[in-house]
């Protein structure tokens, strides 16, 4: 689903490894080069990690040694989940090859991951979003949530609703997965354990919510969420919902507690702002968001911190196309985060890690 905002803008091998394009390489990038004005605030000593293709929704294991990510390849024309070292070296292929996938994360303990995944249901990469619709994203109901060994070996099935399971989290003190699911008709945020087991529902406004990330004391979730109010709004997202698809045109940053209550919105500027983390003190979000760009189609989306009060709104970064899925690592003193500037070809989106600056 995500990497269709990204682009807007399969048999394995003997080894499992994938190899990148090694004709540009970190070692023949500047790093000053990959910085636009005003970045330099709060970004330093940026390494670009991939080099082509779509490679989109990266996030550090607990210790920063790892990252996965979802990318497309030439054998994978649909998303898979790959795994790297922190310098960029070493990309495997952990999921299975077949389908489509999203949304990974890798456990605390470091021994075990999550994704989504269609492949049970077919292991052809189900169709793009129906564009005729306008701007939409697929919920596609062959995702289902699925926890596998760091190598990708022993995968299991967490989740097997008809409707789409996906966006799945680990809390930071391993004990809960945060997911979003359509099983009740409605775009909400569960909990459930590790296992699968003990499901709980959060989340019960009408509108989507989605995308959770918990903070660093486990004890908040962070999360996006779009409220239609009108006749009109509500009749477009019930229509789109029954045939698998939202409209991601406004979505608002809300926190809750863990268990679903005091829930409150951050954000209210009407723009489509997404994949929200916490900083590691607890005190600030970093987000994605069109905010800044006011023409229409709006598909220049930056990356913004803002208090989790909603005070102190704060452009990180300036490039004029897409930055986005933006995570801490454990300590704070990393951000990752997508991108395409510095492409090859227009929509290419890649890794980056920056040294953080506060």
């Amino acid at each position: 689903m995500l990497t269709i905002l990204a682009a807007m803008l399969v048999a394995c091998s003997d080894t499992n490894t994938q190899k990148q394009d090694t004709s540009r390489s970190q070692a023949t990038v500047d790093t000053m080069s990959l910085l636009f004005s005003s970045e330099g605030r709060h970004l330093a000593n940026v390494r670009q990690l991939t080099f082509g293709r779509e490679n989109a929704e990266a996030y550090f294991s607990y210790n920063g040694d790892e990252i996965i990510f979802q990318a497309t390849r030439d054998t994978f024309q649909c998303d898979q989940i790959f795994t790297m070292n922190a310098d960029g070296s070493d990309i495997t292929l952990v999921s299975t090859g077949k389908g489509r996938t999203t949304c990974a994360f890798i456990q605390p303990d470091g021994k075990k991951i999550i994704y989504s995944s269609t492949h049970l249901s077919s292991h052809d990469c189900p169709p793009p979003a129906d564009m005729s619709k306008g701007y939409v994203w697929a919920l596609y109901p062959g995702f289902d949530i699925f926890q596998a060994d760091l190598d990708g070996a022993n995968l299991v099935n967490l989740t097997n609703s008809p409707r789409y399971d996906a966006e799945a989290v680990y809390s930071p003190n391993g004990s809960m997965i945060a997911f979003t699911s359509l099983r009740s008709g409605d775009l909400e945020i569960y909990t459930m354990k590790p296992d699968g087991s003990d499901v709980r529902r959060l989340t019960d406004s009408p509108g989507y919510d989605g995308g959770p990330f918990f903070s660093r004391d486990s004890k908040r979730i962070v999360y996006r969420a779009s409220r239609p109010e009108t006749d009109a709004e509500i009749e477009d997202y019930r229509n789109l919902l029954d045939q698998d698809m939202i409209r991601p045109g406004k979505l608002e940053i809300f926190v809750m507690d863990a268990d679903g209550s005091n829930r409150r919105q951050i954000t209210n500027n009407g723009a489509a702002n997404f994949a929200p983390y916490f900083h590691p003190d607890g005190k600030r979000i970093i987000f994605c968001s069109n905010l800044a760009d006011t023409v229409a189609p709006r598909r220049n989306f930056d990356l913004f911190m803002v208090n989790d009060d909603g005070s102190g709104l704060e452009r990180i970064t300036y490039n004029s196309t897409f930055d986005g899925f933006p995570m801490f690592s454990h300590d704070g003193k990393k951000l990752l985060f997508c991108s395409n500037r510095h492409n090859d070809k227009p929509g290419e989106t890649n890794v980056f890690m920056a040294d953080w600056i506060d």
